[in-house]
């Protein structure tokens, strides 16, 4: 029996070249690498272009437990003290409730305790941040806006309205 290659087909395609992959595309594709390697390099030598979120040193830090009951009131729970420091009703609260949620789902996915405390913190810029201490998220409040900041802020005050 024949082999493959004397069926015709093969010996048909002799001096034939197949198609290539266009030249100008690979070039131009590892310019752009080239060029984007470069970019990072020179932006973090001369930090030129390069962005960074300096907070300082934090001025007020608190321990809060934030926990949902069955009447859907949300309570803010000093960790340490154990006084309540707020508690929203069902229709109030919407930043503080709807960040509880987020991380309640993301405790959830870790399958970590959701009796851990969180952190609220102050830095000297004014930045407000709040941390999961289970899971080491830190998220910025500023980045959802100065007015949902001053909702976690004002978890920061104690009932004198001094600073811990």
């Amino acid at each position: 029996m024949p082999s493959v290659s004397h069926l015709g087909y093969f010996s048909d395609r002799k001096g034939r070249r197949g198609k290539q992959f266009p030249r100008r595309i690979l070039i131009g594709t590892a310019l752009l690498l080239t060029f984007a390697v470069a970019a990072v390099v020179f932006g973090q030598t001369t930090g030129i272009g390069v962005i960074k979120h300096q907070t300082g040193a934090p001025v007020a830090i608190r321990d809060i437990l934030i926990t949902r009951d069955a009447a859907d009131i949300v309570t803010v729970t000093d960790a340490r003290s154990g006084v309540v420091i707020s508690a929203f009703e069902k229709d109030t609260g919407g930043f503080v409730r709807g960040s509880l949620r987020a991380f309640e789902r993301m405790r959830m996915v870790a399958k970590v305790p959701a009796a851990a405390p969180y952190r609220l913190i102050q830095w000297q810029t004014g930045a407000v941040s709040l941390s999961d201490t289970a899971l080491g998220e830190r998220i910025y409040l500023e980045a959802f806006g100065k007015d949902n900041a001053a909702a976690f802020a004002a978890l920061l005050e104690t009932r004198e309205g001094a600073r811990q």
